[in-house]
Parts: C-alpha cells; sequence; structure tokens
C-alpha cells in the first residue's frame, strides 16, 4: 500500500506543479474526464472486464498534457484491478488560436502501478505491481467546453482496453 501512496503522491505533485506552470498561456484549457468500457485480460483465455475511469489533464504545450488516470475494472465473481497512472497524451493535430481541432486524433502513454484482487478456495488475495498503458484514440468537441472520445489500449498487465471518453473543459 505504500507504493500506492507514493505513487500518488508523485502523480498528484507532477500535476499540481504542470499546472502552475501553466498558467498565464494559450494553451487549451484544462480537461477532466469520465470513461466506461470493456477490457479483456490476457490469461489461458481472455477475461472479460466492465471499467469506470477518471482522469484530469493539464495542457503543458498546445498539443501535450499531463494528468493522472484512475481505472477501476470489475470482472468475473469477485476480480478487481485498479489501475492508477501518471498520463501523457498528444494531440496530433494542433490547436487553432486557443481551440482545439473539432476532431483530434490522440496517442497516449502512461506508468503508474496495477493492483489485483480476487478470491481463491475461500481466501482473499491481492497483489500490487508496476502497470503502463499505451494507446490511440480520437476526440470530437460536441460544444466549446464537451467533448466524445473513444480509444483503444494496451498495457500491463497484459490487456486490451476500449473505451468511451466524455470530457469538459475547465475554461
Amino acid at each position: 500500500m505504500t507504493r500506492v501512496r507514493v505513487a500518488l503522491a508523485f502523480v498528484l505533485t507532477a500535476t499540481l506543479a504542470t499546472a502552475a506552470g501553466a498558467q498565464g498561456t494559450a494553451r487549451p484549457a484544462p480537461v477532466v474526464e469520465g470513461a466506461a468500457g470493456w477490457a479483456g485480460f490476457l490469461d489461458e483465455e481472455v477475461v472479460r472486464h466492465g471499467l469506470v475511469a477518471t482522469a484530469a489533464r493539464v495542457y503543458v504545450s498546445r498539443r501535450v498534457s499531463l494528468g493522472p488516470e484512475v481505472q477501476y475494472f470489475v470482472g468475473p465473481n469477485s476480480d478487481r484491478d485498479l489501475i492508477v497512472t501518471g498520463n501523457l497524451m498528444v494531440d496530433l493535430l494542433a490547436p487553432t488560436a486557443d481551440r482545439p481541432k473539432r476532431t483530434t486524433p490522440f496517442v497516449v502513454v502512461g506508468g503508474g502501478l496495477f493492483r489485483h484482487s480476487d478470491r481463491f478456495n475461500g481466501r482473499s488475495f491481492s497483489s500490487t505491481e508496476g502497470a503502463y498503458t499505451a494507446g490511440v484514440g480520437v476526440r470530437t468537441w460536441a460544444t466549446d467546453r464537451l467533448f466524445v472520445a473513444g480509444d483503444a489500449r494496451l498495457g500491463w498487465e497484459a490487456h486490451l482496453r476500449l473505451a468511451v471518453t466524455v470530457g469538459l473543459a475547465l475554461r
């Protein structure tokens, strides 16, 4: 649990430092996001999970943003997973003026911690290890503050994630 606290403290510190350095510039506004989707973890066969996630991002340049993400996965029976990462997202199209393009493809990479818990033969089991995620997606702005995105990611613990995200720019 100490590793989880250290990782969370690191992500929070990096995000706050980035936010302080980003004030007063022509960068896009910070965003908060909520996501839902599906993930398949690789084992002897694909173990299907539902997922919910939340994230916040601060732009450090016109196309690059940083921020924490928390993902919670619900698998069969008592299989539960939590992934906490610090993510780097790169918009592949530059914004015009202070506004992003209406539709923008992006690349995302992140690293952090993975926590797995389950029950075997009536006994609880949990483990924590390093995690990473990498993938691509497309974001479409519905209004000047609200967007919808879809992404596909691969990560460790070995899994494929497919998710839909709704985000809000904090202007």
